[in-house]
């Protein structure tokens, strides 16, 4: 999935986050409903404009970023 035609980060729009292209959906929301186990398909539903490639998008993006940057996460010996 090439995330970066569905994806884009305007100042104008949503203060710069990324959102869906043409909308003011943010990645963030998309993720967020999906991470606490909301289906594709209720997604769908509430965001009428956005499309499965567009939530598809939004997983690549987010994998992307997972793979550019480190998060700390507590170990046994750190928690």
């Amino acid at each position: 999935m090439e995330w970066r035609k569905r994806i884009s980060a305007d100042p104008l729009v949503c203060h710069g986050k990324a959102c869906i292209k043409g909308t003011r959906i943010m990645v963030s929301v998309i993720l967020d409903n999906l991470a606490a186990g909301v289906s594709q398909e209720e997604i769908l539903k509430s965001y009428s404009s956005l499309t499965p490639e567009d939530i598809q998008a939004a997983i690549a993006y987010a994998a992307e970023l997972a793979r550019e940057r480190i998060v700390p996460v507590a170990t046994r010996a750190g928690e």
